[in-house]
């Protein structure tokens, strides 16, 4: 059985909820990546479109131009003050993404500009080599207060 996942962490008790996942590059991999963010995102009370189109696009990245065959690639996010940084780390450090111009002669490539409209900010850090992380960061819509905890401060509990 192909073991799609390794090392899948989720700190929901920390002061700063933490998610990290070893993926295989895999095509399957990167939409599994979306699914995952839309998940954990949806158990910390925040939904928003804009992350789950971002991880897709850093992950489809990563599987797509960061692939080394054998290695695999991690998705990891935080969330600090409603601000989500994602970050996706993969062993092609010699391969730098750039942003390119929008070209109507071309089917792809686009990614990028996907990610610099939708994101706050984003870059890339060099790590040891071979690796690369490609981050970015976005402002989240605060969750609102479960139904109990409003329902307390209503009746003063």
């Amino acid at each position: 059985m192909h073991q799609e996942t390794a090392g899948l962490t989720a700190q929901p008790t920390s002061p700063f909820p933490h998610f990290s996942v070893l993926l295989s590059a895999t095509p399957r991999s990167a939409r599994l990546a979306r699914l995952l963010t839309d998940a954990q995102l949806r158990g910390w009370g925040y939904d928003s479109d804009a992350a789950r189109l971002v991880v897709a696009e850093l992950a489809a990245n990563a599987v797509t131009h960061g692939r080394v065959p054998g290695r695999d690639f991690r998705l990891e996010f935080h969330v600090v003050d409603h601000t989500l940084r994602i970050e996706v780390t993969d062993t092609r450090g010699e391969h730098l993404p750039e942003l390119q111009p929008p070209s109507s002669d071309i089917e792809s490539g686009r990614g990028l500009l996907l990610v610099e409209a939708l994101a706050d900010r984003w870059g890339v850090t060099e790590d040891r080599f071979p690796r690369k992380t490609v981050w970015a960061e976005l402002r989240l819509v605060p969750p609102e207060p479960s139904a109990s905890r409003a329902s307390m401060r209503e009746t003063g509990s």
